[in-house]
């Protein structure tokens, strides 16, 4: 099996868990958005998984599935595009909390919904490495509010945000309960990697993963290479001629170490991080909702 047989199969057996690791593979070969084939496996059953993509779905689908009580819940995925070391694309933190959001939809398909991500977040503190995008928290937090309030309009009355950018959880934290208040809805925010435990973190993390995994390091690239290799560019990576203008020395001592971290990184690390993330995420939605 090739490494793109490899990770079809992967991608494709996300959404069902282990029932869809059996997934023929001309059936199986889309779990994302990017993959080639327009079938995937969940549960027992095979679906379109463009389904559980807001974006994808016309009006009458949404209407369809609100109004008959199907359609239960919202996930809104929150990253960033900003500057991932020397190897890694700039649109890992947004690609990476889609992939969580869309398969934990489809392990509870037809439940959930995954609104259009954000896909700039807050990242004032790498505006020193080229190509970082960031916005002011004010901004950040109106336009994900204004997605939840336009979700609730409606008739959505649980979301869940779910978070790919260290620079966001604060900020998204403080303001759940002005929010919860306002929107009267049931309504939560947390980062997929609060999936990771020590126990969990140590068995396939050589680095360890405590608080927010290592920006761009082992974890990152792992998940990377695991989901979307094409997003990991190496190639003339030299780090004896990258030359940042940092005003920090040890803030460019902390990006040599991240990619020295990165080249730790295995497909199959990233593969059993990105299903417990998943898992955990499908468990936290799926509780919202029985509590709603």
């Amino acid at each position: 099996m090739n490494s793109n047989q490899s990770r079809r199969s992967f991608l494709a057996s996300l959404g069902g868990g282990a029932a869809a690791a059996s997934v023929p593979e001309a059936l199986g070969r889309q779990a994302m958005p990017g993959a080639s084939s327009p079938i995937a496996c969940t549960g027992d059953r095979y679906i379109l998984p463009r389904k559980v993509l807001l974006w994808e779905c016309t009006r009458k689908e949404i209407r369809e599935a609100i109004e008959s009580g199907r359609l239960k819940a919202a996930i809104v995925p929150t990253g960033s595009t900003e500057q991932h070391n020397e190897h890694l694309a700039m649109i890992h933190d947004t690609a990476s909390v889609l992939l969580v959001a869309q398969n934990a939809a489809l392990r509870i398909y037809p439940e959930a919904i995954v609104a259009t991500p954000v896909p700039v977040g807050i990242s004032p503190y790498w505006m020193e490495r080229k190509g970082t995008l960031t916005l002011r928290p004010e901004t950040f937090l109106a336009v994900v509010y204004e997605i939840c309030e336009s979700l609730k309009a409606h008739g959505l009355k649980t979301v869940l945000i779910l978070n790919g950018h260290g620079g966001n959880a604060a900020p998204l934290k403080s303001q759940l309960p002005e929010w919860r208040a306002k929107l009267g809805i049931k309504l939560d925010a947390c980062s997929y990697w609060e999936a990771y435990t020590e126990g969990n973190a140590a068995r396939y993390m050589e680095t360890g993963m405590a608080g927010i995994p290592g920006h761009s390091a082992e974890f990152e690239t792992s998940v990377a290479l695991a989901a979307f290799p094409d997003r990991v560019h190496r190639e003339g990576v030299d780090y004896s001629k990258v030359k940042l203008n940092l005003k920090s020395a040890e803030d460019a001592g902390g990006d040599r170490k991240s990619y020295e971290e990165s080249l730790l990184s295995t497909p199959e690390k990233g593969e059993a991080l990105v299903r417990i993330a998943v898992d955990w995420t499908a468990g936290r939605i799926r509780q919202m909702i029985s509590q709603s």
